[in-house]
């Protein structure tokens, strides 16, 4: 049943490896499952009901995003709602609450209308091919760069922000920025202060996932992306037993494992509020629409192409087979999100972690929704995996992401210009969308001034200008 829903074989894989992916792609992203309503509720300040129906809904449209691209698409790609997308809907739900005196449930249901129009919108457009012609009309160039891009990201989330500490001297720290760029030991310690220990045992433990990973790689054993990640919650695990003198199962004690169903039907569960949403006034609603649907699309066409790109699933073209159904998919988890209470969903780029492990199927993305689902009665468990360890794998699939670089012509600047934009422009924005803005911005004033317009397409010339829009214009 498997090989016939999945055409493994057809796709050079088989059942073990597409599960060990899924188990790997859901070890590396799931932080998001508490992250998520942490980030949209304050950390529970604003309702612990509120939080409840956030987790339950972050769990449920992910999966529903993930089952529909495994079964209608077919490919390895994870869902869930967006990070920097998220903490944008937090944004404009303080705003709502500012601007109509609502209470931050009233309006964080008032936001969710913004959710639901966004995602079928993208319904629409994926149905009428309209966003498959989009992912086309991205030069050759700045679509095949996507995917270095991508990788410098995610070294940069492993490295810099997937680990923040926190002490009484403050925080977050972070591994790059104030362990490998503080000048001494010394100064980095008193910075830190209590948190250095924990910031050593970081470093450690990142380190040791990344070489165990890479040395099984390199013996050709399967799995190792999944044998780094444990091996370095292991180390961490007796680190922070030994070291910090802390109970890293203490959580588990106390947790409960019965899903808070009442309370997300009592908050978000088809709690749209569009008498709320009306309030805003039109045009701001029009602008917050607009704003998601930018950010959303091109988040998801990047990491669509780049993680394609590294498991090899482009054509010659540098195009994606089954590009509209995955992009369907990505839509109808958006407004799964909207209907149980979470900002948009949207494909993860961890997911390149599992198309590292050999994912290469829709299995790898139903393994993975699975997961999702059980941690609606076993997020205790998901908790305890250190960022650490997670950070590990993160950092090993950026670097072999770089690897794409080699299909770029340096030598061209209307291909140099566009990705070496891309490469410094993700990292630092954090958002995939902002920085192929970037990417098609440059592209087409290079073709322009150097004589060469009716080289470019006119949807590229669309798009460029609405990203133009985007940065100077949108208030």
């Amino acid at each position: 049943m498997l090989e016939k829903t999945f055409k493994l074989k057809e796709n050079g894989t088989n059942v073990k490896t597409e599960i060990i992916a899924g188990l790997t792609t859901f070890m590396t992203m799931a932080y998001i499952i508490a992250l998520n309503p942490n980030l949209l509720t304050g950390f529970g300040a604003e309702s612990r009901e509120l939080w409840n129906g956030v987790f339950l809904a972050t769990c449920i449209a992910s999966a529903i995003g993930m089952f529909t691209m495994a079964f209608l698409a077919n490919k390895p790609f994870a869902m869930a709602p967006g990070m920097g997308l998220n903490s944008f809907f937090a944004v404009v739900v303080a705003n709502i609450a500012a601007l109509t005196g609502m209470s931050y449930v009233a309006s964080f249901q008032s936001a969710l209308c913004i959710i639901l129009i966004e995602g079928m919108i993208f319904v629409v457009l994926s149905v009428l091919n309209i966003r498959e012609k989009i992912v086309d009309a991205i030069p050759y160039g700045v679509r095949v760069g996507i995917s270095p891009a991508i990788g410098i990201m995610l070294m940069n989330i492993g490295l810099g922000s997937n680990v923040g500490i926190y002490s009484e001297t403050g925080g977050p720290f972070y591994v790059m920025r104030d362990f490998f760029g503080a000048l001494t030991p010394k100064l980095a310690k008193t910075q830190m202060g209590s948190g250095y220990s924990e910031m050593v045992l970081t470093v450690i433990t990142m380190f040791v996932g990344l070489f165990v990973i890479i040395t099984l790689t390199q013996k050709g054993i399967k799995g190792s992306v999944i044998i780094g990640i444990l091996s370095a919650s292991v180390v961490y695990w007796i680190g922070e037993a030994l070291v910090l003198q802390h109970n890293p199962f203490a959580s588990l004690a106390d947790a409960s494992f019965v899903p808070p169903f009442a309370d997300m039907a009592s908050t978000t569960l088809f709690k749209l509020n569009f008498q709320g949403f009306v309030q805003v006034g039109w045009m701001t609603a029009v602008t917050l629409v607009v704003t998601f649907c930018i950010i959303d699309m091109f988040d998801t066409i990047g990491t669509l192409v780049g993680t394609a790109s590294r498991a090899g699933m482009l054509d010659a073209n540098g195009k994606m087979p089954q590009m509209k159904q995955a992009l369907l998919s990505d839509a109808i988890g958006t407004v799964a999100g909207s209907v149980t209470g979470t900002s948009t969903v949207t494909t993860f780029i961890e997911s390149a972690s599992g198309v590292e492990a050999g994912g290469r199927t829709g299995l790898t993305a139903l393994t993975t929704g699975i997961l999702f689902l059980a941690c609606m009665f076993i997020a205790p468990v998901a908790a305890i995996i250190p960022a650490a360890a997670t950070s590990s794998a993160l950092i090993y699939v950026g670097i072999l992401m770089l690897s794409g670089l080699q299909n770029i012509k340096f030598t061209e600047l209307d291909q140099a210009v566009p990705v070496g934009l891309m490469l410094i422009g993700m990292p630092i924005s954090g958002s995939i969308g902002h920085a192929i803005g970037l990417g098609l911005i440059s592209y087409v004033v290079i073709k322009v001034f150097s004589g060469k317009a009716k080289e470019v397409s006119v949807l590229t010339y669309v798009l460029a200008f609405i990203f133009l829009v985007k940065f100077f214009l949108i208030a």
